[in-house]
C-alpha cells in the first residue's frame, strides 16, 4: 500500500487534514521515508536506529484522562489517572490535529487483541514514518483492520507542544485519552514507548466489563500446553525470562485472560537491549541484527553503522520493537490455555523479600494486589536508578479502573 489517491478513503472521521497521508506501508516503504526524513539510520546490520530526544522514558506524569460523564464513575482517580475537563480536551484536540495541516501523516490501521472474541480494531495516525513502523511491528497487523471501523484512534505529533495555561496540562508533553470517545492524542514526546502503553490502558478499561483479566505479563507455553504468566513492571525482566528456547513465547509484555485461556495483546515485543549478549539471550539479541527491527536510542557509530549494545550514555532504557515473528519459536496465534504457573517479577532491589517464595492462593492475591516491586532506570522520566514501589497489579501506571475491579476477574 502507498500514498492514497484514492479520495474515497480519509482522515476526516478523525477530523484530521494533512498535506498528504501515507496508509498503510510496508517495513521497506517506512524506511525509505524515515531515511529521506532524517528521522534515523540504517544499521549495518540492518535495524533502523532512532533517536527519542530527551524524552527516552515514558511521561506518566503527563498521562491524562478525560473526566466525562460516561466514564468518571469507572475511573479510579488519583495516582497517573489524572483528570482533563472535556472542555480543555477539545482545545487540545483542534490545536494537535490542526499542527498537522502541512504536515505529512503515516496511517496504520491494526488491531489489539489476538482472541477474535475480544479483538479491537485501532487506527494509528502519526507525524513520524519510525512510529508507523513501531506501530506496525507491535501491533496485530491483519488486512481486515482497513475494512471495519476504529473503536480506538491514536494520534500523535510528537513535535506539537501543549500550553499548560490553555490546554490544562503539566507541560509541553501530553498524553490524554478520552476512554468514551476512544481516542488517544499524544504530543510534545518522540518517545514511541507512549502509544504502545495508550492502546494497553485502553485494553485496561475496556476488558475488564467483557469478563476478560487485563494483565501486564509475559506469557510463554512449554510442549504439555503448560501456560505460564510473569507479571512485572517494565524492565523487570518479563520479556528475558518468557524468551525460552525449550518453550513457545505467546507475548512478552501483555495479555488478557478470558474464558478460554490467555492471549497476547500484541503482535510484536518491545525489548530493553542495553548490554544485551548473544550468548544470554541469544533469541532477542539477534532481532537486533534484523531488517525491520526499530531501535530506540541505541548507540550508532556514524561513519560504520555499527551498534553498540553497552552503551548507555543517551539512556539505560535502549529498546528494540519488533514483530513477535522474529522469535523462532513464537506462538504465532498468540493465544494459549488457561495457567498452570504464575510468576511476580518483583525486582526487589532492596533485599526486602526472599529471592524465591512459594505462594498460598491468598498471598498470591495479596501480592499482586499490593505490587511490590521497583521502578527500572530509564523505563520513566527521571527514574535513574531502581527505586521500590508499590505498583498495584504490577501495572499501576496503566490501570483506569481501580485494582480491586482487576482482582475480581483475577478470581
Amino acid at each position: 500500500m502507498s500514498l492514497d489517491t484514492d479520495r474515497t478513503r480519509s482522515l476526516e472521521r478523525e477530523g484530521v487534514e494533512a498535506a498528504r497521508v501515507w496508509w498503510n506501508l510496508s517495513q521497506a516503504a517506512l524506511y525509505e521515508e524515515s531515511v529521506r526524513r532524517r528521522e534515523g539510520l540504517i544499521a549495518a546490520s540492518g535495524p533502523l536506529v532512532c533517536r527519542t530526544g530527551p524524552h527516552t522514558g515514558r511521561s506518566p506524569n503527563d498521562k491524562f484522562i478525560v473526566k466525562e460523564r460516561s466514564s468518571d464513575r469507572h475511573i479510579a482517580w488519583g495516582g497517573t489517572n489524572r483528570p482533563i475537563d472535556a472542555g480543555l480536551f477539545q482545545t487540545l484536540r483542534r490545536d494537535l490535529i490542526g499542527s498537522l495541516r502541512t504536515s505529512d501523516v503515516f496511517v496504520i490501521d491494526c488491531f489489539a487483541g489476538a482472541d477474535p472474541a475480544y479483538r479491537v480494531p485501532v487506527r494509528v495516525i502519526t507525524e513520524f514514518a519510525w512510529h508507523s513502523l513501531f506501530a506496525r511491528n507491535l501491533f496485530i497487523i491483519d488486512e481486515s483492520a482497513s475494512e471495519v471501523t476504529p473503536q480506538l484512534t491514536i494520534i500523535d505529533a510528537p513535535s506539537f507542544k501543549a500550553d499548560p495555561a490553555r490546554h490544562g496540562t503539566r507541560s509541553e508533553v501530553v498524553i490524554a485519552l478520552n476512554l468514551t470517545e476512544g481516542l488517544v492524542l499524544i504530543g510534545g514526546t518522540s518517545y514511541a514507548g507512549e502509544i504502545k502503553k495508550s492502546v494497553f490502558s485502553t485494553m485496561n478499561y475496556l476488558l475488564p466489563f467483557r469478563g476478560v483479566l487485563p494483565m501486564h505479563c509475559s506469557a510463554n507455553v512449554g510442549v504439555g500446553d503448560d501456560v505460564a504468566l510473569f507479571f512485572g513492571l517494565s524492565g523487570t525482566g518479563k520479556t528475558t525470562l518468557s524468551s525460552d528456547p525449550e518453550r513457545g513465547l505467546i507475548g512478552d509484555d501483555e495479555h488478557g485472560w478470558g474464558d478460554r485461556g490467555v492471549f497476547n495483546f500484541e503482535g510484536g515485543c518491545y525489548a530493553k537491549t542495553i548490554r544485551l549478549s548473544a550468548e544470554a539471550e541469544p533469541e532477542i539479541y539477534a532481532t537486533t541484527k534484523r531488517f525491520g527491527t526499530v531501535l530506540e536510542n541505541v548507540t550508532i557509530d556514524p561513519e560504520s553503522r555499527r551498534l553498540d549494545l553497552d552503551d548507555a550514555r543517551l539512556t539505560e532504557n535502549t529498546r528494540a520493537a519488533y514483530p513477535i515473528s522474529y522469535i523462532g519459536n513464537a506462538v504465532l496465534s498468540g493465544q494459549g490455555g488457561h495457567p498452570r504457573n504464575v510468576v511476580m517479577l518483583t525486582a526487589d532491589a532492596f533485599g526486602v523479600l526472599p529471592p524465591v517464595s512459594r505462594l498460598t492462593a491468598a498471598g498470591a492475591m495479596y501480592h499482586f494486589l499490593s505490587g511490590y516491586t521497583a521502578k527500572v532506570a530509564g523505563t520513566e522520566k527521571g527514574v535513574t536508578e531502581p527505586k521500590a514501589t508499590f505498583s498495584a497489579c504490577f501495572g499501576a501506571p496503566f490501570l483506569p479502573l481501580a485494582p480491586s475491579r482487576y482482582a475480581a476477574n483475577a478470581r
